[in-house]
């Protein structure tokens, strides 16, 4: 468990947030199992909350343009992007998602699902030249929705993967990632390799104890806390 000086240290950082412990990477995946399995939340339910609050934090960083574009990585975080995808366009926005990788699984897989029903664009691609392309086709005021990776990546970001979040930070976008900066560690709040560059970051349940780190903030960007009907105490 993390210590009582980084946990200040933590508080100190996040003002308007300083009642809620941040929870490291085990914490973070605890609170979801205990959730579900011992409050009896569907899983797909706590993704559904954590979607339609950060794209409330989306819509307050759309541009005039008022359009997104949703990154969207094959587990729990792109389907947290394809929730933001779906009700941006309900609340009239022009949104489309770009699915990286291998296709989604579980819950993920039932929000392509939504979006491809309710007919919001959507590509699916495992070629960085993809993701250049969508960037380089969307308005240039944008908003840029990081949903490839979340608390739970423990490795480098390289290869193929690097190039698609360079193709990110290059684009002069707004960029809001959802829970964490997708190659940022959450315990140490350091870059493990290519690490996406945030203007905002909504992160899920509670701060992170990475953000302690005052390096941290130079790829978070602002922070806001967006609870998923899951109290951090579960950790």
């Amino acid at each position: 468990m993390p210590g009582d000086v980084e946990r200040r240290t933590v508080t100190a950082t996040l003002g308007a947030h300083r009642n809620l412990r941040p929870l490291s990477r085990k914490e973070s995946r605890e609170v979801d199992e205990v959730a579900i399995r011992v409050l009896g939340i569907p899983s797909i339910c706590l993704m559904e909350n954590a979607g339609a609050g950060a794209a409330r934090v989306a819509l307050s960083m759309l541009g005039p343009g008022r359009s997104a574009l949703c990154v969207c990585g094959p587990g729990g975080n792109g389907g947290d992007a394809l929730v933001v995808a779906r009700h941006l366009t309900i609340a009239g926005i022009r949104a489309e998602a770009l699915c990286w990788g291998s296709p989604p699984r579980g819950d993920a897989a039932v929000q392509e699902a939504i979006c491809r029903a309710l007919g919001i664009p959507l590509t699916r691609g495992d070629d960085p030249s993809a993701v250049v392309a969508a960037l380089a086709g969307c308005a240039p005021d944008a908003l840029v929705v990081d949903g490839l990776y979340g608390t739970g990546l423990h490795r480098a970001i390289e290869g193929a993967e690097a190039r698609v979040v360079d193709a990110v930070n290059a684009s002069g976008r707004r960029v809001l990632a959802l829970d964490i900066p997708s190659g940022l560690d959450c315990d140490s709040g350091e870059p493990m390799g290519a690490c996406v560059r945030a203007h905002h970051t909504a992160t899920f349940v509670a701060p992170k104890l990475g953000f302690s780190n005052p390096a941290s903030r130079a790829w978070t960007g602002e922070i806001t806390v967006v609870p998923i009907g899951a109290p951090a105490r579960l950790a």
